[in-house]
Parts: structure tokens; sequence; C-alpha cells
């Protein structure tokens, strides 16, 4: 009574009762993208890249518990299109420049673009003025990469016991802010999980930049969800 059997894209998936989508389809080596989504922390639903189709509804995968003979679509041309406009309009919204940012070949941004075959965003660039927060001895906010994807947020309550980061303002205006004048003045450490759960370049350490040569990057040879498909192989 405690197990489901449902379906995604035609497979056969037996899941814990209670899990959601997206965990199940991990642990049986189905890729479902995501971004706002990490491991542990508490799903919150707000990129809705890990959307897919539950009995012919839209519904984020990260939030949507598994249902007793759900059928599942992950991998369609429709829900494609879908995840690639969503990360073409985080692309635009922000200041991403690929090519000179540090997290180059391990940002989850970039790695999803890259699985979805986008070479460049086809809507206009917004180029937004935003801050860059260097005030800390060992951790740099780049506003201009914020995707706003909350983990920061979540990670410092959960996970590090503290309130470092909340977002402020609504809308267009919506931005990630911490709890002091700037980032030196907040109890944030290097070590805090908040920092290492950023999935782009927008939290990151000092003096770690580039240290991986291109080539050796987390994403240069494998393609991001790599290691969940994996496990569907054995």
């Amino acid at each position: 009574m405690n197990r489901v059997t449902f379906t995604i894209d035609g497979k056969e998936v037996k899941a814990i009762r209670g899990q959601t989508i997206l965990k199940a389809a991990d642990a049986a080596g189905v890729f479902i993208p995501r971004l706002c989504a990490y491991r542990d922390l508490t799903p919150n639903g707000s990129c809705r890249v890990c959307s897919v189709r539950v009995n012919g509804r839209i519904q984020a995968a990260c939030v949507q518990t598994v249902a007793e003979g759900a059928i599942v679509e992950n991998e369609t041309p429709e829900l494609l299109e879908y995840r690639r406009n969503i990360v073409d309009m985080l692309f635009v919204e922000g200041n991403h420049f690929c090519m000179f940012c540090e997290k180059s070949g391990f940002c989850e941004l970039q790695a999803l673009a890259y699985r979805f075959g986008i070479k460049a965003p086809r809507y206009p660039f917004l180029y937004p003025k935003r801050d860059l927060d260097m005030s800390h001895p060992h951790v740099f906010l780049d506003h201009n990469r914020c995707i706003l994807c909350g983990r920061c947020v979540r990670a410092s309550q959960d996970m590090d016991g503290k309130n470092v980061f909340q977002f402020v303002e609504r809308g267009g205006r919506k931005r990630l802010q911490v709890n002091g004048d700037s980032l030196s003045e907040t109890d944030l450490k290097a070590t805090d999980e908040a920092v290492s759960v950023c999935p782009v370049g927008a939290l990151m350490k000092k003096r770690v930049g580039y240290e991986v040569p291109v080539g050796r990057r987390r994403y240069d040879e494998k393609p991001i969800g790599d290691d969940i498909e994996m496990k569907g192989e054995k």
C-alpha cells in the first residue's frame, strides 16, 4: 500500500506514495530538467522548467506527488519548446556572459541551454542595471546572474540555520536581498550550503574561478542529467 505505479513517457515507474514525480523519476533514471529544485531542499515550483503533463494537465514535477496509474509526459516537442522558452527568458532578463563567467562549464542554466540546443536566445536582451556585491572577504554576489530560483534562500534557512537571503519586491522588480546593508555585514560563510547550491554564477567563492581547465569541467563532455540517466541504463 506504500507503493504506487505510474508511467513516464510509457516507461513504468514504481515510487513511494507521497514522493514527488521529480524524485521518483530521478530514482528510475529519468531526467526531468530543473533549476529551482535541489536535492533535499523543500521544493517550491518557482522556475517551472520541470513542468510535465500529468494526465493531460501541465504540472511542476518538483511539487506534484505521484499517483497510482498516472500518465506522465516528459519528453515531448511541446514540453521541450516550453522549457526552451523559459531558459531563453532567463538569459535575456539578466546579464549572462558565459564566455567570461567563472561558473562556465559548471552552470546549470548554461548546461540546460546546451541540452535544449539553444545557441542564442530568440528574445531581445533587456540589459538590466544590477549590482555586484564584492564586500564579503570570501564570497561575491552578482545580481546580474541571479535567476531568482530561491535555492540560496531555502538553503540558508533550512540547511544553514540562518536567514541571510530573502526576496523583496514583486514582478519585474523582484530581487534577492541580504539581511544587512551588504554581504559583508551578514553571517554568511564560504562553507555555507547557500553558497554551493547556486545553479549559476550569482553566488561564488572568491579566488577559485577558472581552476578547472576547459574540457575538464562538469558539463564539457557530459550533458546535465547524465548522472541520472545512467541509473536507468544499469
